[in-house]
C-alpha cells in the first residue's frame, strides 16, 4: 500500500496531463464529466499518448517511468512481481493509472486541492522537489580526468585488493602446557582435526576445529597475527599463541582471493566514486557559501 501511495503522488506531480483533449475515454466511449476546479497545474505528458482521462493525458514516457519505479519497489526474492510484457503494462495503466486519474479529478472536483491540509503538503513536496533539482543542476556535468583515476588506483592499490580469505582450523586450550602437549603431537604426524575434537573446547571442535573461510578481523588479534602471517604456508601449522579464548593452534588449509584487479576492472567504479566525492565537496561549497550569508538560528531547547 505504501509503494502505491508513492507511485500515486509522483504520477499526479510528474505524469499527468492537465489538457483540453479528447471528450471520449477510448476504453468505455463514456462522455468525459468536466473538472471544475481552476487550481489543476497543467502538465505536458510525455511521450506519445497512451491515455485520455476526460482532460488528462498519460504519455508512454510517463507510464514507463512510473513502471520502473514500481519496479524498483519489488522485493528481491519476488521477481515474478515486476512488470515486464506489454499486456501486463497495459493492465497497469488501466487498473493503476486510469484508476488514479478518476480519484484525482474527483478530489479537484471536491476542491481538495483548496485545503490548507493538502496546500502544505503539495508546498512541502515543491519545496523537496525543488532542492533535488537544485542538486541536480548543481552537480551536472562534473566529471574527472582519467589521471585522477589512475593516481587513485595507484595510491589505493593494496586497499583495493579482493579480501583474502583462508580455510583456518584451530584447536584451542586452557593451559600453555596442554598445547605444548598437542604441538609435539603434531609435529609427530597426529591428525588435526581428530586432535581438535579430542582436545579443542572450542565451539569448533566437533567439527574437527574447520572454522571454514574466513577473513582478517573476524576473531581476536592475536589470532589474526598468526592465522594470517605470510609466514604461514599451506598444509603448515602454527606455533603456540595466546588469545582471549585460551592457547591456541592453527593450520591453514587453503587461501582463496587477495588478487589485485586490474585498473580495466575497477575504472567505472574508480571513476564513479570520484564524481561523487567531487559533487559533495561541490555542494558543500556551496552550502559554505550559503550558510555564511544566511541567519540561521536553532532553537534547539524546543527539542525534546
Amino acid at each position: 500500500m505504501k509503494n502505491k501511495i508513492i507511485l500515486f503522488a509522483s504520477f499526479i506531480l510528474v505524469s499527468a496531463g492537465i489538457l483540453g483533449c479528447d471528450k471520449f475515454l477510448p476504453s468505455t466511449g463514456k462522455k468525459r464529466v468536466e473538472v471544475r476546479s481552476m487550481q489543476a497545474v497543467e502538465i505536458q505528458p510525455k511521450g506519445p499518448i497512451v491515455a485520455k482521462v476526460n482532460n488528462i493525458s498519460v504519455g508512454l514516457d510517463d507510464l514507463n517511468e512510473e513502471i520502473e519505479l514500481y519496479n524498483a519497489n519489488v522485493p528481491a526474492e519476488r521477481p515474478e512481481q515486476k512488470i515486464t510484457t506489454r499486456d501486463q503494462k497495459i493492465n497497469y495503466l488501466k487498473n493503476e493509472v486510469v484508476r488514479r486519474a478518476l480519484l484525482y479529478q474527483d478530489a479537484l472536483d471536491k476542491g481538495l486541492d483548496r485545503t490548507d491540509e493538502v496546500r502544505q503538503i503539495m508546498e512541502k513536496n515543491k519545496r523537496d522537489l525543488m532542492v533535488l533539482q537544485n542538486i541536480k543542476n548543481i552537480t551536472k556535468g562534473i566529471t574527472v580526468s582519467s589521471k585522477d583515476v589512475e593516481d587513485y588506483y595507484n595510491t589505493y592499490k593494496e586497499q583495493l585488493k579482493e579480501p583474502e580469505e583462508r580455510q583456518i582450523l584451530e584447536i584451542v586450550v586452557n593451559s600453555e602446557q596442554e598445547a605444548r602437549d598437542i604441538l609435539i603431537q603434531l609435529l609427530q604426524g597426529a591428525d588435526f582435526a581428530t586432535l581438535a575434537r579430542n582436545s579443542s573446547k572450542a565451539a569448533s571442535g566437533k567439527e574437527g576445529g574447520n572454522l571454514g573461510f574466513i577473513q582478517k578481523g573476524k576473531k581476536s588479534a592475536q589470532f589474526d597475527a598468526a592465522a594470517f602471517s605470510d609466514s604461514l604456508e599451506i598444509g603448515k601449522i602454527s606455533s603456540i599463541f595466546k588469545t582471549p579464548d585460551g592457547y591456541s593452534i592453527v593450520k591453514l588449509e587453503a587461501k582463496r582471493g587477495g588478487k589485485q584487479k586490474p585498473l580495466s576492472e575497477m575504472w567505472d567504479d574508480i571513476n564513479r566514486g570520484l564524481v561523487f566525492l567531487k559533487q559533495q565537496q561541490a555542494l558543500e561549497e556551496l552550502i559554505g557559501k550559503l550558510s555564511r550569508d544566511a541567519n540561521i538560528e536553532i532553537i534547539d531547547g524546543e527539542i525534546k
